[in-house]
């Protein structure tokens, strides 16, 4: 590492008042395709941060009671005409406004017609702003609303960046001013809760859906070349992360390196980073402890015998490796089966639909996720109540939400309710699936046991964005030693943030 440039940052940290702007990221890849296009891109705001979550042992003492009146508080603004809400596309957003106003939206075509209204300001006390972006550049747009003074009563936020409004007191409201409080939440899932927390305990978002992730493979070469029959013989074989590797060899060398086991190195951080046990950043310093490392042995063994796939993550290439056979198994997130992952068997009826299973995999993990905010300055608190409730509390909805979506909400009663009565959630995406196998049951266990609690700093979408870009182009692609990829790893880090250190 170059002293003096160590110095200067040192320098620039100790002359600055820092202002802890905290997001919720996950791996250099954002939480949903549109976000990034391949796992090394870079991105300029080093604010954008990683969160992570609660298991639920810490879910009742880590957060303190967060009480309401039931009522929206005098100090909220009404009599707005119009909700306006944003979001980046409208990929989720119209399903939970058809939710909320009792729209027809079971069909293709009623969906189609719903965009097309709202595009048209055709629904009744709604406007909604799309902006047409990858999730990623959605804060650029929201920035510029708050400084042009533009109308925004709802907006969504990215778990790649949350943080960053949910820590600004003039960006998001406190939703116990909304008579929201942890009677309306009691049964989402802890880790989604932490997300939507401030730094000082405040719940300012909150997310419908829990995006749990396991790991989807071809199960007729997991029979073909690891002798797994069913999805518990596949677990056995991928347990942990040294039974991953030993598999993914054993799978190269069957297929004499045609076939990886693993889709990308983003896919393998999503999964391998949830397992971090320390913070990336320990009073103002990087932390770069033996689980980086850990990992950098992982992946650089991977790559080397080609058990972890070269395409970048999110590249068209990455999808049809899994459609040619070339890619065994994909890291998934509840919101990706029927996106990424239904392309990359071809899609319904395509050359590889319906030969996949899913296991939960080494570790477990949570891949994105969005939360709902509300803007201080809105004007329509009774309605922007109702649309949180309709989407993040309302069994009922969230309920039929599931099924119709589909899309496995943040509520554990309702999805332990769905799951028990073997309820098909699209056919679609179940049919992908060896013997329909009811994979959201397969999520359930995993959703729960998701634990960040104490690792949440103002930092970690960036640092982590560096970390794995060191990896793959140092240690992997470069062949060069840990050390040198350490170093690239803190250059980049002291190039991106200016109010950290390191040692």
């Amino acid at each position: 590492m170059n002293k003096l440039k160590k110095t200067l940052a040192l320098v620039a940290a100790l002359s600055m008042t820092v202002t802890a702007f905290a997001s919720c990221g996950d791996d250099p890849s954002s939480s949903t395709p549109s976000s990034s296009t391949t796992e090394s891109s870079k991105t300029d705001d080093s604010s954008d941060v990683e969160s992570s979550g609660s298991d639920e042992s810490s879910e009742e003492s880590s957060q303190a009671p967060q009480e309401s009146s039931g009522e929206v508080d005098a100090s909220v603004g009404q009599g707005g005409e119009t909700l306006t809400i944003a979001a980046w596309n409208a990929d989720d957003v119209p399903y939970l406004i058809a939710q909320w106003k009792g729209i027809d939206y079971s069909s293709e075509d009623a969906r189609k017609a719903l965009v097309a209204d709202l595009e048209a300001d055709k629904v009744d006390g709604v406007h909604f702003i799309s902006f047409g972006v990858g999730g990623g550049k959605a804060a650029e747009n929201y920035d510029q609303l708050f400084k042009d003074g533009g109308d925004l009563d709802v907006y969504f936020c990215e778990a790649d960046w949350a943080l960053k409004y949910i820590n600004d007191d003039s960006k998001t409201m406190d939703l116990t001013k909304l008579g929201l409080g942890d009677a309306d939440f009691s049964n989402i899932y802890g880790y989604t809760d932490t997300i939507g927390m401030s730094e000082s305990g405040v719940r300012k978002g909150i997310s419908w859906q829990a995006a749990a992730g396991g790991f989807a493979y071809r199960a007729d070469l997991a029979e073909e070349y690891l002798g797994a029959k069913t999805p518990e013989d596949m677990q056995k074989e991928v347990a942990n992360w040294d039974k991953f590797v030993a598999a993914a060899q054993k799978v190269s060398e069957a297929s004499s390196g045609s076939v990886a086991l693993a889709d990308s190195l983003g896919g393998l951080w999503q999964a391998y980073a949830c397992g971090r046990t320390s913070p990336w950043v320990v009073d103002g310093v990087l932390t770069i402890d033996s689980f980086c490392e850990d990992f950098a042995t992982t992946a650089k063994t991977l790559w080397d015998c080609n058990g972890v796939s070269h395409e970048n993550q999110w590249d068209d290439t990455w999808k049809t490796a899994g459609l040619t056979g070339n890619t065994m198994g994909y890291f998934v997130s509840t919101w990706g089966f029927g996106g990424f992952f239904l392309d990359a068997a071809g899609g319904v009826g395509g050359d590889q639909y319906g030969k996949w299973a899913l296991c939960e995999g080494p570790t477990p993990f949570y891949w994105g996720g969005t939360w709902i905010v509300v803007n201080p300055d809105t004007d329509n608190g009774n309605e922007a109540r109702d649309f949180i409730i309709s989407a993040t509390s309302d069994e009922a909805a969230m309920t039929e939400y599931a099924k119709t979506k589909p899309e496995y909400v943040n509520n554990k009663k309702v999805m332990d309710d769905l799951i028990a009565a073997n309820t098909v959630f699209n056919e679609g995406v179940t049919g992908n699936f060896v013997d329909n196998q009811n994979i959201y049951a397969s999520l359930a266990d995993v959703a729960k046991q998701i634990d960040f609690n104490g690792l949440i700093t103002p930092y970690d979408a960036k640092v982590k964005e560096d970390f794995i870009t060191a990896v793959k182009e140092e240690l992997c692609q470069g062949g060069k030693s840990w050390d040198d990829t350490k170093t690239r790893f803190e250059d980049d880090v002291l190039e991106h943030i200016t109010d950290i250190t390191v040692e």
